[in-house]
């Protein structure tokens, strides 16, 4: 506040002088050519002080005093002039009350001189001022709002402070105004100078007044819904937002500062909870030295699961996927990062072709098999339930059986919640597929048939991430289909890793379900990821509900109710309970199901999925 009262008593004077000089220049100068008499210079500082008065007061109040050098634009300067005309205005009228009226030539000029001058001089002295001095150098700073007044929090305040004085630190240009913080005992308290403004319920109050442009959010420790709450409150003031990361996830050396390790605010850090943390070690025994065979190996699971496994030294890679374009991606991919370093092999196949798995699984002999492949697109494959049964269901008899007669150690097959209590035929799907694995798994006796069993995957090819993006950067409207659907959301990382580390400890036939916290809403996905881009949802972006798509759910299950529920070493990863599979009858009625399927009569095909899934409940 000091530096801001000396800015305001610098423009006071400059704003008396300038009056006090235009009105005294210029009665000399029309007097010496002779356009006024002398009975005009005899008002003449009744005209002056009446205009220093009345101008200064509507200058005032006109908040030309109070605005903040940097925020000071074209609407600023208006307000200024207009704050001059009415003080002219003011100040001649109570001249004609008095009858102490001046020429209006002397008048007219003096205003015009005084308006230009008050302009002018606040022209020069914004730039003046911004670019000479320390407080218009701090004002030009970017205005920074720090979220938690614990250690982190001071760290950061005192980083800032430390970086005035290093020309090469990108830090220098913040300004740190204040913190927010929801102890009640910091509350109000100065911590280096610095202000405890409020709590972050006020955040949006806090920025406004303060015009905050930079936010960071400082508590290393807050997990959870907490910090979704916190991220939330912060994506709705506009703000750039950066993030200090968990505790776990900070690198303490020397030399290396706490806000250079900031992250812009991800919209996986509003799922309202910790990244899931993942045996490393594990995977890397159950990885190294082996063949490994991703199917779908390019899709947006596939293609990280080959990137995960790359990681962990295996003996050789066998990349199968029908769609050369992302099987060319992931292969150039590995190509660019590891070279030779990598044996991997990318073949383009379907796994609904049993002929030609069975000429890959015989030349490559597989020793863990990752089975990604699948058609997951609701609303399409409940125009062609056909097409989603030859490939997901057959596709994964394939493969599982292929798996079995050439005695991989370990299958691990990808599934989705979707599966449980399905609705869609999708879902249905999936959840033949893992009756299938289960089928498997009581029958097989060498390979460990597994299932991994988790949510939406954020950012996934068909999941709602990119589709939002697409829509707000095309500026098109973001549609939901529910303001009330809910879905459980994990990162494609998290999924990956999931599926390694449940394949590392699988002993055969379990599904592993991920506990992923609390299910986010979609309508708040939306609404944030528009904030994301800089932009006011429903005003600048609408966000339109287009209603339930066929087999849709408001809200998606883990686990059926038969499943039960078990705790792994893994606090995080959970295994349904085993249910056993009447071999004789799911066969029957798969016999019947390709049949169907093969002369593509979709009715039948859904008759029939129905027979096999009892659990499927078609929403049509």
């Amino acid at each position: 506040m000091k530096n801001f009262s000396y800015r305001k008593l610098v423009l006071l004077i400059a704003d008396i002088v300038i009056i006090v000089f235009s009105g005294v220049f210029l009665n000399y100068v029309l007097s010496l050519v002779g356009w006024i008499g002398p009975e005009s210079s005899r008002g003449l500082l009744y005209y002056i002080i009446l205009n220093v008065i009345t101008c200064v007061l509507l200058l005032l109040a006109s908040g030309a005093y109070a605005r903040l050098w940097r925020f000071f634009n074209i609407r600023d300067y208006i307000f200024c002039e207009l704050a001059v005309v009415f003080g002219f205005a003011l100040s001649f009228g109570i001249l004609q009350l008095f009858d102490r009226r001046p020429r209006m030539i002397f008048w007219g000029l003096f205003f015009l001189v005084v308006s230009g001058g008050v302009l002018l001089f606040r022209y020069l002295f914004k730039h003046a001022f911004l670019d000479l001095t320390e407080a218009g150098r701090e004002e030009n700073a970017e205005r920074t709002l720090i979220v938690g007044a614990g250690q982190a929090g001071r760290m950061i305040l005192k980083e800032i402070e430390n970086a005035k004085f290093d020309e090469k630190n990108p830090s220098r240009n913040l300004l740190a105004v204040g913190f927010v913080d929801d102890d009640l005992i910091k509350l109000r308290t100065r911590i280096n100078g610095v202000s405890v403004l409020g709590s972050t319920h006020e955040l949006r109050r806090i920025c406004d007044e303060q015009h905050v442009q930079n936010i960071i959010v400082a508590i290393p420790s807050c997990e959870g819904t907490e910090k979704a709450r916190i991220l939330d409150l912060c994506s709705k003031t506009g703000c750039k937002v950066k993030v200090i990361p968990y505790i776990s996830d900070l690198i303490f050396s020397e030399g290396r500062e706490l806000i250079s390790q900031a992250q812009e605010i991800k919209i996986e850090d509003l799922l309202g909870r910790k990244p899931i943390v993942f045996d490393k070690e594990k995977i890397a025994a159950f990885i190294k030295g082996k063949v490994c065979m991703v199917t779908g190996g390019g899709g947006s699971i596939g293609s990280e699961l080959v990137r995960q496994i790359a990681r962990y030294a295996p003996k050789q890679i066998i990349i199968v996927d029908i769609y050369e374009n992302n099987a060319y991606d992931i292969q150039q991919e590995l190509v660019l990062e590891y070279g030779s370093k990598l044996d991997f092999v990318t073949l383009i196949s379907s796994v609904r072709d049993y002929d030609k798995m069975d000429t890959i699984f015989r030349k490559y002999r597989p020793q863990l098999v990752f089975h990604a492949a699948a058609h997951k697109h609701v609303p399409l494959m409940e125009t062609v339930p056909e097409e989603a049964v030859k490939n997901n269901i057959f596709g994964t008899f394939n493969v599982a059986t292929l798996a079995e007669f050439y005695q991989v150690d370990k299958f691990v097959m990808i599934s989705t919640d979707k599966a449980v209590n399905p609705t869609n035929v999708m879902g249905a799907t999936k959840r033949a597929c893992e009756m299938i694995i289960q089928y498997k798994a009581q029958t097989s006796s060498h390979t460990e048939f597994v299932t991994t069993r988790f949510g939406n995957v954020l950012g996934s090819n068909g999941s709602v991430i990119p589709l939002f993006r697409k829509q707000i950067e095309s500026n098109s409207p973001v549609t939901v289909t529910h303001p009330d659907i809910i879905r459980y959301f994990m990162t494609i990382p998290e999924a990956v890793s999931l599926v390694l580390e449940a394949g590392a400890m699988a002993k055969g036939g379990e599904i592993f379900v991920l506990d992923m916290g609390e299910p986010v809403r979609i309508t708040r996905l939306a609404e944030n990821l528009i904030r994301m881009y800089g932009k006011v949802p429903y005003e600048e972006v609408p966000i339109v509900f287009t209603g339930l798509r066929p087999g849709e759910k408001l809200f998606e299950e883990l686990l059926m109710d038969e499943e039960g529920l078990k705790s792994t070493e893994n606090k995080k990863i959970f295994i349904g309970n085993q249910i056993e599979i009447n071999a004789e009858d799911m066969l029957s009625k798969l016999s019947v199901l390709r049949e169907v399927a093969e002369k593509n009569n979709s009715e039948e095909t859904i008759a029939a999925l129905s027979e096999l899934v009892p659990t499927f409940h078609h929403n049509r």
